[in-house]
């Protein structure tokens, strides 16, 4: 069974971060590990407050898990600041060779950005460069590169070779942020870009999507190439997606059904 690190931050609500990653982990077949970066107050009405666990601590336990246990494949989500980011890019020197899905946790579903510029800064220069893969979408794509979001499907694929040049291996630009009957996203590598999409599913049901899907690649990657592992999850996604208004969790923007393979 392959092992999946999530360093992320908690969702107490249970739809997304440390939490989502886990529970995907599990429906694909990995066994999951954690690196808690952040502690939130928040359920499915949103977040109440945000608690920056120190960067030491951060090292730390990544240092026991790293001491014991092989990590076949990383997600990164949230990452609270500078200090957390820079630990982070130190941490991942140390498995050279592990596939690295980053998720680029920084612009809230509102609009405003949930890192400061400089730490942005950080995650563009330090922990770009060392992904196999990041999943940015249009919001999180124009806050790495300083520019206006992106609003066609040429500007997308555009973006994607803008974020590539930065040092990644590959790019999976998430297009939901577009106005149109699908969903496309456009997963681009230096040897050629591949189109997918899906319909949209109308469900208010979406919370943690985006950390579903990147630990969903993290799991799939360490038993598939990267074009069928990213095809494999989005698949996993869309289901999770299409059976979320089966669980009726809280009051405000659920959570997205992870089991419905099984539940």
């Amino acid at each position: 069974m392959a092992t999946c690190l999530t360093i992320a931050g908690s969702d107490p609500s249970g739809g997304a971060g440390i939490q989502a990653d886990l529970k995907t982990f599990s429906a694909l077949g990995a066994y999951g590990m954690s690196v808690i970066t952040a502690l939130t107050a928040q359920s499915t009405q949103g977040v109440d407050q945000v608690f920056a666990v120190p960067a030491e601590f951060v090292t730390a336990q990544f240092a026991s898990i790293y001491k014991d246990i092989p990590i076949d494949s990383i997600k990164i989500g949230m990452l609270m600041g500078q200090e957390i980011a820079i630990a982070v890019s130190e941490m991942l020197k140390k498995v050279p060779t592990t596939p690295i899905v980053l998720d680029t946790v920084m612009v809230a579903k509102g609009g405003h950005l949930l890192l400061k510029l400089e730490t942005i800064k950080i995650v563009r220069e330090l922990l770009v460069p060392l992904a196999t893969i990041i999943t940015p979408n249009l919001p999180e794509a124009a806050a790495l590169l300083g520019c206006d979001e992106a609003k066609t499907e040429v500007e997308m694929q555009e973006q994607g070779y803008a974020l590539l040049a930065l040092g990644c291996k590959a790019v999976l630009m998430k297009g939901g942020h577009l106005q149109s009957d699908d969903s496309p996203d456009y997963l681009i590598t230096p040897d050629h870009v591949v189109r997918m999409t899906a319909p949209r599913i109308h469900t208010k049901n979406t919370h943690g999507t985006g950390c579903t899907l990147s630990s969903a690649i993290a799991a799939l990657i360490t038993q598939y190439p990267l074009e069928e592992a990213v095809d494999k999850a989005k698949a996993y996604l869309y289901g999770a997606i299409k059976y979320a208004d089966q669980l009726a969790i809280g009051q405000g923007i659920g959570p997205t059904h992870h089991f419905y393979l099984w539940w």
